[in-house]
């Protein structure tokens, strides 16, 4: 079972979906949260399989699809997106828990399973054409969850996410085509596998316009500064679980899809791109600080926040270097529990008054004792307390670039404060002082359906915060991997000296390309 468990964690949840459209509307929410607490089982022993010790793709899987241009289903997974899957599985798994009663929850739960297909997909996949065609059947059930079950604004938020993600990823689609191209003119075949790719060394004029290509179709689903107008309007829309996995997984197929295409496969572009992209990420952490701090929905807040969070791993991940590369995916991980647990608890509140904004609140640590707790531990979390999750995250990915720049690294750190800043103050107009607004003073706590949920997500906070290893050691070995294959890579002078060398690794040519044909 462990030689296909990828495909069987891809289409499982897609299959139940099929047969979702059969199940009586009152055991649906039974049928779907045992599916997905099977997934998640599925995922952990994934994990439990995995050897930690090994940097290179594991459980890989192949068959033909196009073999005349060299398109495969082609599936593997890493230590850099082993903990990703494991968390998209987490989240559908606690999303379908947490699921209050709407209309149509039916669909809803076929549409997560859908989702759910697409989005570990886009993590196995190392074929280019499979890793598209994921890419892009999520935003099918996410565009249908935002526009079924969204706000008044709903239909343009949908709208919105739809045309910004797709045209991105029709400039990715052709600069993986001529990525093919480029390969077959090395090697006489065609060929759209990733890890083949990696084998190939471009000139740098060719890796700047390739780079430049991927980079819009990667930088639009982060969103980073100035492309990051969609996402508000689809948080402030989308229901509870649509901003959750928003937050938590699909954000994280473009700083993920960073890694493991625009680093090793254009290392001198990288380094050549990697301060205006760092000031990009500047930008994107004090600007979307600043507008978080000026809202007056709780929602917007946390949206907002989630931005600027990315901002930070995007800094981390064009530092370059194992620290920061690290730190960044670990971070990841740690945005996509903390900002889940945010959306959920703003979800929690928003079910019983029917408003968001924090001026109708105060008071609610009096009212909702274990609701204020838990939103607290996550907004010290999100805040990069040490202890915390988070605080791992942005503390390796601020090491690294420090490594590359002292000035640019003190200016996002300061800039980080200003989180604090912003989201204490949203705790205190919300939870501090009297209750003043007659409706909140018999408000029920959080129920057990709602501590389903959110316990799991603050016990990963705190242990992770506390002891990290057992995430970051695997990702850490491939991570060095990857920085091993870009120094070795490299034709600049620049690159080579911004890139570490790990150890003495085997000097990748066109020859050997040619050769392993």
């Amino acid at each position: 079972m462990l030689d296909h468990i990828l495909s069987i964690l891809i289409f499982f949840p897609a299959l139940a979906g099929v047969f979702g459209f059969m199940i009586q509307k009152d055991s649906v929410r039974a049928y779907g949260l045992a599916v997905a607490t099977v997934e998640f089982a599925l995922s952990l022993w994934l994990w439990f399989a995995f050897d930690s010790n090994v940097s290179g793709m594991q459980f890989m899987e192949q068959l033909p699809l196009i073999p005349a241009f060299g398109i495969n289903y082609t599936l593997g997974v890493d230590g850099i997106s082993l903990f990703i899957i494991i968390l998209a599985a987490f989240f559908t798994m606690i999303g379908i828990a947490s699921l209050p009663e709407t209309k149509d929850v039916k669909n809803m739960i076929i549409s997560l399973l859908f989702l759910q297909m697409t989005m570990i997909g886009v993590f196995a996949a190392l074929d280019a054409i499979v890793f598209y065609i994921f890419w892009e059947l999520s935003l099918v059930p996410m565009l249908y969850i935002i526009g079924a079950w969204g706000g008044p604004l709903r239909v343009y938020a949908s709208v919105k996410f739809f045309l910004y993600t797709f045209a991105g990823s029709l400039v990715m689609l052709v600069g993986m085509l001529f990525m093919a191209y480029f390969y077959f003119q090395a090697t006489g075949v065609w060929s759209f596998a990733i890890l083949e790719w990696y084998r190939l060394i471009l000139p740098e004029s060719f890796q700047l316009w390739l780079f430049a290509a991927f980079f819009v179709g990667f930088a639009i689903k982060v969103p980073m500064f100035p492309f990051h107008t969609w996402l508000p309007y689809a948080h402030g829309q989308a229901p509870t679980i649509g901003s959750v996995i928003l937050a938590a997984i699909l954000l994280k197929m473009g700083t993920y899809a960073f890694i493991r295409f625009s680093l090793p496969m254009f290392p001198d572009a990288s380094v050549f791109f990697m301060f205006p992209i760092a000031i990009l990420a500047i930008i994107m952490i004090i600007y979307t600080a600043m507008v978080a701090y000026a809202q007056e929905d709780i929602k917007q807040v946390v949206a907002y926040s989630s931005v600027s969070h990315m901002g930070v791993i995007i800094l981390g991940t064009f530092a370059l270097n194992v620290e920061g590369i690290s730190g960044s995916v670990f971070l990841m991980i740690a945005h996509g529990v903390v900002s889940g647990a945010l959306f959920l608890l703003v979800g929690v509140i928003y079910d019983r008054r029917h408003t968001k904004m924090m001026n109708q609140f105060g008071g609610l640590a009096h009212v909702m004792p274990r609701y204020a707790t838990i939103f607290g531990l996550m907004l010290m979390a999100s805040v990069g307390m040490p202890l915390t999750i988070n605080f791992v995250g942005e503390f390796l990915s601020l090491l690294g670039f420090y490594q590359q720049s002292h000035v640019l690294t003190i200016l996002a750190g300061t800039a980080i404060v200003v989180g604090a800043i912003y989201m204490l103050a949203a705790y205190k107009k919300m939870f501090f002082g009297n209750v003043t607004i007659e409706e909140n003073r018999n408000l029920p706590d959080v129920n057990k359906r709602e501590l389903l949920a959110l316990i799991p997500l603050s016990i990963i906070t705190v242990w992770l915060g506390v002891y990290p290893n057992p995430v970051l050691a695997p990702i850490n070995n491939s991570v060095e991997s990857i920085v091993q294959l870009m120094h070795d890579k490299s034709i600049t002078e620049e690159a080579k000296s911004r890139i570490p060398n790990l150890i003495k690794g085997i000097e990748i040519t066109r020859t050997s390309i040619e050769e392993a044909h």
